[in-house]
């Protein structure tokens, strides 16, 4: 996979849910199926392999950079916030830890 300030929109959606999936160390498979609803199944392996070898403090910065990298929202996260959203409770109800890190990610994307 290329690096963050090459990624296309879908690359940097599915590395943001996966982010968020992992964040309670269980990715469910309901959350696998949300994540490809919003991408194929390519980019899920690619994004998947790259995010399987980085540690959290490398995704963060891959999700920041990237999203500095690109006008992909327009300064707009709303559809995005909603994605992540309905990711997790995308196996009934959100556990904690994803809605900290739902949290987290709106204050320092929107700066």
């Amino acid at each position: 996979m290329e690096t963050p300030k090459d990624w296309t929109k879908q690359e940097l959606i599915a590395y943001i849910l996966l982010y968020v999936a992992n964040s309670d160390l269980n990715e469910s498979n309901d959350e696998k199926d949300f994540i490809m609803s919003k991408v194929d199944r390519e980019t899920f392996a690619s994004v998947h392999a790259e995010f399987d070898k980085d540690n959290d403090y490398q995704c963060l910065q891959k999700i920041i950079k990237s999203v500095e990298s690109h006008d992909y929202f327009r300064n707009d996260y709303a559809e995005l916030f909603a994605d992540i959203k309905s990711m997790l409770y995308a196996h009934g109800e959100a556990e904690e830890m994803e809605e900290t890190v739902f949290m987290y990610l709106r204050k320092i994307l929107e700066k």
